[in-house]
């Protein structure tokens, strides 16, 4: 009798432990951003030399250091708040 009862205790734990697993793996993951890109971000929004391909990030810069590198090329915001790059001759192009 005592037999049974362990086999039965058994099965269910068994069950329990399947269906626990099974219940875990259904749980949407959560993401975490790594530390080091994290404060590669932080960087590049507080570098204005670092080139970016964010629009949203180089406005940012323009505004905070009133000069940020786009895609290679470094805009300045003049003290008429237009916005100008350099050509290769040194003249100020206008955007």
């Amino acid at each position: 009798m005592t037999n049974i009862l362990l086999l039965i205790l058994f099965f269910v734990l068994l069950f329990l432990l399947f269906f626990y697993s099974k219940r875990n793996k259904r749980l949407p993951k959560k993401t975490t951003i790594s530390p080091p890109y994290v404060s590669f971000l932080k960087e590049q929004e507080f570098n204005p030399d670092i080139s970016t391909d964010n629009w949203d990030l180089h406005k940012l810069r323009l505004d905070k250091f009133r000069r940020s590198q786009y895609k290679g090329l470094t805009f300045f915001v003049s003290s008429e708040n237009r916005i100008y790059y350099l050509s290769e001759e040194g003249d100020k192009v206008y955007c």
